[in-house]
């Protein structure tokens, strides 16, 4: 008989429902049980892509014996952590202060009120490895919080001291200055990697927001160092086997240090933030392979990812017929026959082996550059090229006949954000129509299904939008509506990304120390209030936050905007100067605060001057067009009539121009 969960929409909660656990979603009616019963609570968290969640699923919720032990001695709590990153933060900070780490599965034991007292991630059936039994932790834990409940309550009362304290910050003093980014771009040397690319060892996550950095920092210095490091990180990641080779998309990182044994799901944020990160490699290098690798996951994520009224699905799960990897990888014979001729090229290519690159299976890579091959195999470039783009297909269409990875197919308001923001740059850098259209079908699914007039909701799934948003909600959507009017210049764009900035400010900044909090004002309250800086995963709210509300400052002028932003600056400035590497996108807005930043404004027609501006790279730059009272474009007039561009740097503006070299002479220095 299905749980208590039937009744949810999260994917993950539903591969639950038929566990004999009396599972609860999280909820007043399971903590008030917890509480009436004076039962310990067992909360355990993960998303419907986790691999090792699908393996303690099999091996223990699965299990009539540790059900009973379950159901007899907690109240047990399924989460998904893509549907609540509040509680996930919660609890996650708490097992990290605990235990040095976390993951998931995270398994959290709390007392009735919500207070945690000890947890982990992935506990085994029996002991092995190195970890205690699950069954023999359960019988240890009820034991515990029968005997010994004043131990239990307080060491509860102490975590809950330090995870408090783990989440204020004191507001530090004056901005951040040139030498945080110089210690940032030292940091990140001291770990690169420069035969594989990437950062420290195995595993290696793709550092979309570090090659962000490095980009602008190259762009701001001409450091060579900080173009390699970004460069052979781009260039080693699109041939290795984390990236999709037959069906675009990058899985969510790579089990070894070369980029070869992916954990093989897909992830909508991880693949918006690579789109953006190969983008703007193309933008400062004009090398064809990253424009390739862009539109390859632009449009993997419209074949794969979209709901047909224009939202994003959240994942892909790494698992197909319950073994991971198994619908990627190629035995010989089989990619042989499928490609047919030049089989044996192409295999070589792909690195295809009779033994296999990985438990006897071939994952598709590219271990030799294009132009070593095509040296070793004294065929021209142009040829492989016409014979790679020939097999492709094939592949992708044998493979397409396989048995599929499960789909999460949740809607998730800030990864559709970020989502918004690689459609609409690349649409403006590449010229495509196509992207553009899937941009506005987007932002119109977000405002349709999301937003109920006075406050996004962060979730949607089966027609149905649920949970409060949370910082990382309105200010991903506020960046890619930003995105959307410097692509369109559509002011209605502009005004919403305005709106909801607005909104972060009212329900989500902590007035007395700086920076944003996670969740609003009127959120369902919790034992902690998190304030997260960090860019991990996915950017941190407080950075996508700062950086739109200098960027908006520029277009509109809003002052107030920008002195929000440094406050967010300093709130986190003694962090940045120690960790700087872990702030990638923070830096960018920190980046474009040092400035020399720019704005652009094209009055009478854009002329030539947008295709000009659109091509090149400058990260610090903003653009307005058309006729319209914001503060960019207000009192500005077209010159004889001409398509007339005004640039404007430091709060100083320079002559108006009509020529287009004349233009671009004076983008040269921005």
């Amino acid at each position: 008989m299905p749980n208590r969960l039937i009744d949810e929409t999260s994917p993950y909660l539903l591969q639950h429902a038929h566990n004999p656990v009396d599972w609860y979603a999280w909820s007043d009616e399971a903590l008030q049980r917890a509480q009436k019963e004076d039962k310990p609570i067992l909360l355990s968290i993960g998303y419907s892509a986790c691999h090792w969640c699908h393996v303690m699923e099999h091996e223990s919720f699965e299990n009539e014996a540790i059900a009973r032990l379950m159901n007899d001695n907690f109240i047990s709590i399924k989460v998904d952590r893509e549907e609540r990153p509040d509680i996930d933060q919660v609890y996650m900070t708490a097992v990290q202060i605990m235990t040095g780490g976390g993951g998931w599965p995270l398994t959290v034991f709390l007392l009735p009120n919500g207070e945690p007292f000890y947890g982990g991630t992935y506990f085994p059936p029996d002991d092995r490895h190195g970890r205690p039994g699950f069954p023999r932790l359960l019988t240890n834990i009820a034991d515990v919080y029968r005997n010994r409940r004043k131990e239990v309550q307080d060491n509860a009362q102490v975590l809950r001291q330090h995870l408090n304290q783990r989440m204020q910050n004191g507001r530090g003093s004056g901005s951040p200055g040139v030498e945080v980014l110089d210690q940032a771009a030292r940091s990140l040397s001291g770990r690169f990697d420069p035969s594989a690319g990437g950062f420290g060892g195995a595993p290696k996550f793709p550092p979309s927001m570090s090659i962000d950095f490095l980009l602008r920092y190259h762009h701001r210095t001409k450091d060579a160092h900080a173009l390699e490091m970004a460069t052979v990180t781009l260039d080693k990641m699109a041939y290795g086997g984390m990236y999709d080779q037959a069906g675009g998309g990058f899985h969510r990182y790579s089990t070894d240090d070369r980029w070869l044994v992916p954990h093989f799901e897909k992830m909508l944020y991880d693949n918006a933030l690579l789109a953006r990160a190969y983008l703007d490699g193309y933008r400062l290098t004009g090398k064809p392979l990253y424009r390739r690798i862009t539109e390859e996951i632009l449009d993997f994520m419209i074949r794969e990812m979209r709901d047909p009224n224009g939202g994003f699905y959240s994942t892909q799960d790494a698992d197909s017929e319950g073994v991971e990897g198994k619908f990627y990888v190629w035995e010989r014979e089989e990619f042989l026959e499928t490609v047919g001729e030049d089989g044996e090229l192409l295999a070589s290519y792909f690195n295809v082996t009779d033994y296999g690159n990985w438990e006897h299976h071939n994952i598709l890579n590219v271990p030799r550059p294009p132009e070593l091959f095509c040296k070793l195999e004294k065929i021209s470039e142009k040829d492989l090229e016409s014979k790679v783009a020939a097999a492709l297909p094939k592949l992708y269409a044998a493979r397409d006949q396989r048995i599929h990875p499960g789909r999460d197919e949740k809607i998730l308001t800030d990864w559709n954000g970020l989502a918004l923001r690689a459609f609409a740059d690349a649409a403006a850098v590449f010229g495509r129509d196509d992207y553009r259209k899937v941009a506005e079908a987007n932002a119109a699914f977000i405002f349709e299904k999301l937003w109920d007039g006075e406050h996004f909701l962060h979730s949607f799934k089966d027609g149905r939008a649920r949970f409060n948003a949370y910082l990382d909600d309105y200010a991903n959507v506020a960046d890619g509506l930003l995105a959307l009017y410097q692509l369109t210049f559509d002011e209605r764009w502009l005004r919403r990304s305005e709106s909801l900035a607005q909104l972060i400010i009212d329900r989500f900044a902590d007035e007395e120390h700086g920076g944003f909090y996670f969740t609003a004002r009127d959120h369902e309250e919790l034992i902690a209030r998190t304030k997260d800086f960090f860019d991990n995963a996915t950017p941190s709210g407080n950075s996508v936050a700062a950086d739109v509300l200098l960027r908006l400052a520029a277009l509109l002028g809003r002052d107030d905007f920008r002195k929000q932003a440094e406050q967010t600056f300093a709130a986190v400035q003694a962090h940045l100067a120690q960790y700087a590497s872990g702030f990638g996108r923070m830096l960018a807005a920190v980046d474009f605060a040092i400035g020399p930043s720019a704005e652009i404004a094209l009055v009478g027609g854009t002329g030539e001057f947008l295709f000009s501006y659109r091509k090149q790279y400058l990260p610090r730059t903003v653009i307005a067009a058309g006729e319209s009272d914001i503060a960019l474009l207000r009192g500005r007039q077209a010159t004889e009539g001409k398509p007339t561009a005004f640039i404007c740097e430091n709060l100083t503006c320079k002559q108006p121009v009509t020529d287009v070299s004349e233009f671009e002479k004076l983008l040269g220095v921005c």
